[in-house]
Parts: structure tokens; sequence; C-alpha cells
């Protein structure tokens, strides 16, 4: 296996692919991956030991994407489709058979993967809600950060909160993790009925107290600045193990989750890996515009969750 990647960040990603060179490399369907950046992250990701790809979507076009961009596909099985629609129930598919344990998002539109992830015939539906997650090496926190959700759940009810703090949970546990602190975020630390987010945030930690969510500490409403620091927490007179050192922060809604993690991404230059978790195997979610680093770290965390789930 290559070396880990060069640290042009803070470590919290290279710390990742350190927990990853002792296991195997899991077989993974990658969805039409036609373009330059979608085909090279999984090969990328293949010589780092990550994955196994198994590139699903129209022959011609991944062959002549790989000889455009100096890419060799002798050590790499592809599985025929005629188009992107197909590319995505085919890679369903193959995770339904047992082929693979990951889905990655090649170069079709994400709303065309998770439909196909969705479906109620063939999909990889579970009794959990599906929730998106950012990893985020943030240089100026202490470790990584996973933010929930951003992504996919717009408006999500108490009861959908419930699943999107357990999928955290159990990625957070995934990474090495020992009771992940998770801090409920809203606009304010207080409990008031005209913020329906601060309810559903004292209801989710008492909810944790009766076991309703499992293995973390969870502390909240928490505004932001309370959440991440432990010294704006003590002036407010709030005493929380959670404050200053949570490992996920919980969203009130998709708005604010996708806000944050973009703020955090141009202002504090922060890279973010994308994982949509809840479904019978984690789905990689990686964009064009994502670096190099993000697109390994995306590939290493869904590896480590593969590996857990193996466990279970």
């Amino acid at each position: 296996m290559p070396g880990v990647l060069q640290d042009t960040g803070t470590g919290k990603y290279e710390q990742l692919l350190v927990r990853c060179q002792k296991l195997e490399p899991i077989p993974t369907a990658v969805a039409h991956p036609c373009e330059t950046t979608a085909l090279s992250g999984a090969v990328e990701a293949a010589e780092h030991g990550l994955i196994v790809p198994i590139l699903v979507g129209p022959r011609a076009k991944i062959e002549s994407t790989a000889k455009s961009a100096g890419i060799s596909l002798n050590d790499f099985e592809i599985v025929d489709t005629p188009h992107s629609h197909a590319s995505a129930a085919k890679a369903v598919e193959l995770l339904r058979e047992g082929r693979a344990e990951l889905l990655m998002k090649g170069s079709l539109h994400t709303d065309e993967l998770m439909a196909a992830v969705v479906s109620r015939e063939g999909g990889l539906r579970t009794a959990r809600r599906i929730s998106h997650v950012f990893v985020m090496d943030v240089p100026t926190y202490h470790k990584a950060l996973i933010i929930t959700d951003g992504a996919i759940n717009i408006a999500p009810t108490l009861e959908d909160k419930v699943d999107i703090c357990q999928n955290a949970i159990d990625l957070a546990t995934s990474l090495g993790r020992v009771r992940p602190k998770v801090a409920i975020l809203a606009a304010v630390e207080t409990v008031t009925s005209k913020m329906p987010a601060t309810i559903d945030a004292a209801a989710l930690c008492k909810m944790a107290e009766r076991g309703q969510i499992k293995g973390a500490i969870l502390d909240g409403p928490l505004a932001f600045d309370n959440a991440i620091s432990k010294e704006a927490a003590e002036t407010k007179g709030i005493h929380s193990e959670v404050a200053g050192d949570p490992d996920v922060l919980l969203a009130p809604d998709l708005e604010a989750g996708n806000m944050l993690a973009k703020q955090l991404t141009f202002l504090a230059k922060a890279d973010s890996a994308g994982l949509v978790l809840g479904a019978r195997v984690p789905v990689i979610l990686t964009s064009r515009a994502d670096s190099v680093r993000s697109r390994i770290a995306s590939c290493a965390v869904a590896m480590l969750a593969a590996h857990a789930q193996r466990g279970r």
C-alpha cells in the first residue's frame, strides 16, 4: 500500500488513513465513472489500498476517459451499462448480490444515484432513516469533525433526528471515538417553544438518557460558539462534557448544516469528506470540486465504516 497522503493539512485525515493500513480494501461499486475526476478518484483510492473498484457504466466512455487521462484500467473490472440510470441500478444490484460492500458516486447526479439507493423495490433501504455526514478537517479544530445533516433531510422531524444522530454516532465509533460527544445545535442554549429546534435538542438528550439513542454523550441545545468553545460555554454558565470537544455537530435542518459545512470550507480552509449513512452500505459522495485529499478521505471513512459493519 502506498504511504499516506503528503500532509498538506493538519494530519487528521492522515490519521484515518493510518487506521486503514492494516485493513483489507473493500469491494466498491463505482456508479458511472465517466469523467476524469470520478474515475481518477476511484483509481487513487485503489492505489491507497482502500477499495477494490468495480467500474459500472458504459464501457466505451470509461475506456475513453481513462485513455485521455492516462489511466490504466488493466486491474479493474468493468460492468457495461448503457447510461447513467442503468449504471446506478446495476451498481445497487451488485451490492444486493454481495459482490460489493460500498457504493461510490461517479459522474452521475446525486439524485439519480440516491433514487436507486432508496427504491422500495431493489434498493438499499433499512429501518434507519438515511442521512448525510460531512467529515471535516478544520485547521482550527483539534480533531476531525462530523456535521450532519447538510444534504438529504431538509426539515427533519424529531424521529428523523434520532436516526440522523445514531448514524453519526455509529460512524464516529467506527473512526475510533469512544462514547463520541454530540452537540445538538440551535441559535440559543435555552429551551423555548418559540424555537422548535431547542425543544428537539432537549428531547434528544432525554432520549439518550433513556437508551433510545445509544453510545454517545449528547448535549443541547447549544449555540455554535458554546458547542465549539468551552470558554464561551463557561462564560454563559454552561457546564458541559460536550462543550469545546464535540465529535458530532447535529444541525437543526439541512440549510443550517449545509451552510455551516460550506462556511468552514471556504472561510476556514477546511477539507470535507462526504458519506451517506443509514442504507445497507455506506455511500461515498464525492464532488468534482473535491481535492484529492478529500476524495481519498471519503473512501477512508467509508472503508472504516464498512469494516465496522462487518463486525456487527
